[in-house]
């Protein structure tokens, strides 16, 4: 099998024992009915509720516990060049099939969603998923001329997305224009950058920094006539089946 960084994997078909480094593709595996063969899941697999009930927790998504993953078995472990750590896929590579997922934009998500079901034998339920995905996509309008936004993912120091990261694909898609799209992945930006980019919205992430109300009235003094608004980080950034309610979620913030 070939997975999105174009690496060949050998994986033993139907895989049976499978750990997820990344919590979006766990979600897609609960999702493509696959919960019973999950053996290992990242303490960060919060989707469903019951992923760190049902498998081991092998630690985070940057820092494997490579112990408790050589006693689960895995005859596959499914990870993210962006989410995971190279040292420690390369360190797993050497001993087990690591299948790996590069994702900027929605092409790519879905054709992870379609990659996944083919290689752990799910490949109906995942063509399913994926053209729901693709439909919700392709009915959302967007507005013109573009509402102009900055989304904040950090606090202390202050970053933003920016060009080439899924979540600033999703806000074009969603009608919005990223005023920090000039600049790459996720800058650092400083109050006096944010007040000169004038954005007419400021999108404050619930992760991975955990914005909340109290945060709101320390982006108004930034910028006193932008629109600040707490959203919902796992709607712009999970790119694997949790993208169903994502459209529809842009819809209403747009309104």
């Amino acid at each position: 099998m070939i997975d999105q960084l174009g690496r060949r994997v050998a994986i033993l078909f139907p895989p049976q024992r499978i750990v997820s480094l990344v919590p979006s593709q766990t979600e897609l595996l609960f999702d493509l009915g696959l919960g019973e063969r999950v053996v290992g899941v990242t303490k960060f697999c919060i989707h469903p509720p019951e992923a760190r009930q049902a498998a081991t927790v092998i630690g985070g998504t940057k820092n494997f516990d490579f112990d408790k993953i050589t006693a689960l078995k895995p005859d596959l472990i499914i990870g993210n060049k962006e989410e995971n750590y190279q040292t420690g896929i390369e360190q797993l590579a050497a001993h087990y099939p690591v299948w790996l997922s590069d994702i900027s934009d929605l092409p790519q998500a879905l054709d992870m969603i379609r990659r996944v079901g083919f290689i752990t034998g799910a490949e109906e339920k995942a063509e399913q998923v994926a053209d729901e995905i693709a439909a919700s996509f392709a009915a959302l309008a967007a507005p013109e001329p573009p509402v102009s936004v900055a989304y904040f993912i950090w606090r202390k120091p202050y970053m933003a997305a920016a060009s080439g990261t899924f979540i600033d694909d999703m806000l074009r898609r969603a009608g919005f224009r990223n005023v920090f799209a000039h600049l790459g992945r996720y800058p650092e930006v400083t109050p006096e950058q944010l007040a000169a980019a004038a954005p007419e919205r400021i999108f404050l992430s619930s992760e991975p920094y955990p914005f909340q109300d109290k945060h709101l009235a320390e982006f108004q003094m930034l910028c006193p006539t932008a629109e600040i608004q707490l959203v919902d980080g796992e709607l712009f950034s999970w790119y694997g089946s949790r993208l169903r309610r994502s459209a529809a979620y842009f819809q209403r913030l747009r309104a």
